[in-house]
């Protein structure tokens, strides 16, 4: 019986020059993940000099949720940025949903904390711990595009546990609305009492770009940016 018949009679197929065939596909599919990688990594590192640059004429975006490394790298952005000029203004564009309220007291600490003025801008949405930074830019500096959505509400957290961890826990979390209460009634350029910013902090409240205005989250809604002085002496 021949080798063909064999293969035939086993269910199985020989090809007639299996190195060739299997070294040209092998060839052929390297040279195709080989185009993808090389894609991908010039991507990312698009992405790289496009923050780069952007870090370079002193603006940070801070992009979804605040968790612990997103807070360490717009720290880091800060305190770099402080070094480099400490009277020139900061530009920090938001568009969060909100998060970590540790790590957001982390930036926010760190904007206050540091010499160099702090614009904020609201670019999509700032909510919860969003809203906060927003609030917390310098004065005269915290601006919102015109279809931008702000959103504040109380912190919120669940434990389990022992009993009494739990009330520790309870404790702690209320410890921080009233902590965070007063950084909004410290920031908000209409006055506003404790108990009202309790209320108003109460449940999900949204606004409009002009609501938050007229609460004074922001200072000024931005319809247009205003040309650079620089290019109107190269005209």
């Amino acid at each position: 019986m021949s080798d063909n018949q064999i293969d035939s009679f086993c269910g199985l197929w020989r090809p007639k020059q299996p190195p060739i065939i299997m070294g040209r596909w092998l060839a052929y599919m390297y040279d195709q993940l080989h185009n993808i990688h090389s894609s991908f990594l010039h991507l990312t590192l698009n992405l790289d000099d496009i923050f780069s640059r952007l870090l370079k004429e002193r603006i940070i975006c801070l992009n979804g949720s605040i968790d612990e490394t997103v807070s360490a790298s717009i720290v880091a952005q800060l305190l770099f940025l402080e070094a480099d000029n400490p009277s020139k203004p900061i530009n920090l564009y938001i568009n969060s949903p909100g998060g970590s309220v540790t790590a957001g007291l982390a930036i926010y600490d760190t904007m206050t904390y540091i010499r160099s003025p702090v614009t904020t801008i609201c670019v999509g949405q700032a909510a919860s711990m969003g809203s906060l930074l927003l609030c917390g830019g310098s004065p005269g500096r915290r601006f919102s595009l015109p279809h931008s959505s702000i959103m504040v509400h109380q912190p919120s957290g669940g434990y389990s546990g022992q009993a009494s961890d739990i009330a520790i826990h309870a404790k702690e979390i209320l410890r921080v609305r009233q902590q965070l209460n007063g950084i909004y009634q410290r920031h908000l350029t209409r006055k506003h009492s404790l108990d009202d910013i309790e209320k108003l902090m109460e449940r999900d409240y949204f606004m409009a770009a002009e609501e938050a205005k007229e609460l004074g989250i922001v200072d000024e809604i931005m319809h247009k940016r205003e040309p650079d002085a620089r290019e109107g002496k190269r005209d």
